[in-house]
């Protein structure tokens, strides 16, 4: 299956709905605090930064910071949030795809890849994303994994499906979003399936998560 034009949808929605989602995207989540809280490195990776507000986190614990996103215009509201903020630790903003990383093996030692997984169109791409994790965390480095899940309230499936899930604009329009929603036993698979070691794997507010390492030398 070519998932070219899927992948390219959900790049173009984000590029469309960029404004207001990031007006709704003021705080970091819980999880990701507590994650962040005491771990610090050299360098820190935000995969699917969004508008940035977990950079700010890693900015705290390592010396600069890598803010990876497909949506040009996500990014354009990531750059003018880090612009407005106290946070001296630099931080680059790049524009990729969490299958294809542009960044360098083993230098990462703190990331947060979060609510972006599940955008990924086919199974094949998202255990490529883990991998590309796997391999650009640093020999000891940590990074915290998110996916929505079907124990969450507003689904009523056992099993991991594909969905939309509608953005609606100030004006009214309602844009689709692709999701994959993952049951708990499907997440431990992907991250099984990856080249990821995982460290803890538990579900928090509807979402599956995991403490992840790099998994050198992990038979998959």
């Amino acid at each position: 299956m070519d998932d070219e034009p899927a992948r390219t949808g959900v790049r173009d929605t984000y590029d469309r709905i960029a404004d207001h989602f990031s007006a709704t995207r003021e705080y970091a989540w819980p999880e990701t605090e507590s994650f962040c809280t005491d771990r610090s490195g050299s360098v820190g990776l935000d995969l699917g930064c969004g508008n940035g507000r977990h950079a700010e986190l890693l900015a705290d614990g390592t010396d600069r910071v890598l803010a990876v996103d497909v949506s040009r215009g996500l990014l354009a509201q990531a750059r003018e949030r880090v612009a407005g903020t106290d946070v001296r630790t630099p931080v680059r903003l790049v524009q990729g795809d969490a299958a294809s990383l542009p960044v360098r093996a083993g230098v990462v030692d703190l990331a947060v890849y979060v609510a972006t997984l599940h955008h990924l169109p086919s199974r094949e791409l998202r255990v490529a994303s883990l991998d590309e994790l796997a391999r650009v965390l640093a020999p000891g480095g940590r990074a915290l994994v998110s996916a929505w899940s079907t124990t969450h309230d507003r689904f009523d499936a056992e099993d991991g499906f594909d969905t939309t899930v509608d953005w609606t604009l100030p004006d009214g329009e309602r844009v689709p979003r692709f999701y994959h929603i993952y049951s708990p036993e499907e997440f431990r698979a992907d991250l099984d399936a990856s080249r990821l070691e995982p460290v803890d794997v538990f579900r928090s507010s509807g979402n599956c998560y995991a403490v992840v390492a790099d998994g050198e030398g992990k038979a998959t």
